[in-house]
């Protein structure tokens, strides 16, 4: 998540990022970034092979209708007794997809996990089981990604509609084509997906798109896909609903999000670099850019790093590459560490986990300690060996000693890379 610093303040009137920091939590096996819960269900009971039969050809009737752009087919899915409410927005829903590069949309119906069906519905038969939309996007995703829809189908007769997506407890995962009509906007290494509302914007993401991937490249390598597709909402509700409604999306300008993790085969699926649109506008070309190449080293580093990575070295190392050949000062991106450096107090020890969920200017410094101490390895022992130090310590056993891997990797301890730290800041500051 890219939060805001005042660097830049002075010299163009607008505050800038500090560093990113993963959404919610690191990497894991499963699940990384839900943006919804796993909806309580019960016991189904037992299932009619009809009824299951009759709605799984819905789904399929639905997805096939998304892919091959049949609008009435689609429409013909909808219950025509459901409010006027969801029969418009689904409308919205199929037209706002026009274009979006899909590679794949299908629906996975679980009929033995089955929720409590409202009584407001007037119908022969009401029925809500599990359903989980699954979907790529064509050129970025290597797999499709699950999302939950809540659900409820209703029996008129001898058919079956979909009568609503927003009446069971749980709720309904939305896409940004959920919430208006989007422009897409291809770059060789990817797309933005925007709205017509900050298209601009958005060219100005695409147009720098490959550079930034060039740019991560040639610090992890090429080992990752090297492909990003961004999302760029145009509403708070929007952003809540691609990163998660527990998340405080006001004081962030980007959020890398994925939603599995498999460290076997070092891939993650659903990955997606997402702009606050009310922050990311602000930001100058160097600031964006930053921004941009922080997110896109979450992406390319997320299959190797593990739950409990350090959060100095985590977030530090995206900032390393984000700031890369920006031309970016180190008195100005790191100033709260330079007036300790200059007061004759420098850190002394490595900012803990502890100290990037602080609030206030605790926050701040441990980010800008954390960019200083990655930039002090590289510049040190070599940018090779930052990159296998992260791989290293993100890659390995998070309870295993740090000291073990410093020594294997740079030739020192804890402490040791503390004093060298202290020296460069005292050299740099």
């Amino acid at each position: 998540m890219a939060r805001f610093r005042a660097w830049l303040v002075a010299a163009v009137a607008l505050a800038l990022l500090g560093a990113v920091v993963l959404l919610l939590r690191q990497p894991v096996a499963g699940p990384l970034t839900p943006a919804l819960t796993t909806p309580s269900v019960q016991a189904a009971p037992a299932l009619t092979d009809t009824r299951t039969a009759a709605v799984t050809e819905l789904l399929r009737r639905r997805s096939d209708a998304v892919l091959h752009r049949d609008r009435a087919e689609f429409l013909s899915t909808v219950d025509p007794q459901a409010s006027p409410e969801f029969r418009a927005a689904q409308r919205s829903l199929f037209d706002n997809l026009d274009g979006v590069p899909l590679s794949a949309w299908t629906y996975r119906l679980d009929p033995n996990q089955v929720s409590q069906a409202p009584t407001a519905f007037s119908a022969d038969e009401l029925w809500a089981p599990q359903v989980d939309l699954n979907y790529s996007l064509a050129g970025v995703d290597p797999g499709t990604t699950a999302k939950p829809m809540a659900y409820l189908f209703a029996r008129r007769g001898q058919n079956w509609y979909l009568a609503s997506d927003s009446t069971l407890s749980h709720q309904t995962w939305r896409g940004p084509w959920d919430f208006g009509p989007l422009v897409l906007l291809r770059a060789a290494n990817g797309f933005v997906l925007a709205h017509p509302g900050n298209a601009d914007l958005g060219r100005r993401i695409a147009a720098e798109l490959d550079a930034d991937v060039r740019a991560v490249s040639q610090v992890w390598g090429k080992q990752w896909p090297q492909r990003v597709a961004v999302l760029l909402p145009d509403s708070s509700a929007e952003l809540k609903a691609l990163v998660g409604p527990e998340f405080a999306v006001d004081a962030i300008a980007a959020v890398a999000v994925a939603d599995r993790v498999d460290h076997a085969s070092r891939s993650a699926v659903g990955q997606r670099v997402v702009l606050n649109p009310a922050n990311a506008g602000k930001l100058s070309a160097t600031s964006l850019s930053v921004v941009l190449r922080h997110e896109m080293t979450h992406i390319a580093a997320r299959g190797v790093t593990v739950d409990g990575t350090p959060m100095w070295l985590l977030e530090g190392f995206a900032d390393y590459v984000g700031y890369r050949d920006s031309g970016v000062p180190m008195p100005q991106a790191a100033a709260e560490v330079a007036r300790l450096v200059r007061a004759g107090t420098p850190p002394t020890e490595l900012p803990s986990n502890a100290d990037f969920a602080a609030g206030g200017g605790r926050i701040n410094l441990a980010y800008q300690e954390a960019w200083t101490v990655n930039q002090y390895v590289a510049e040190t022992f070599g940018q090779p060996a930052l990159v296998r130090l992260y791989q290293r310590v993100a890659g390995g056993d998070p309870k295993a000693p740090l000291d073990d891997a410093l020594r294997e990797v740079l030739g020192v301890d804890t402490q040791g890379l503390v004093r060298g730290w202290q020296e460069y800041l005292r050299a740099e500051l």
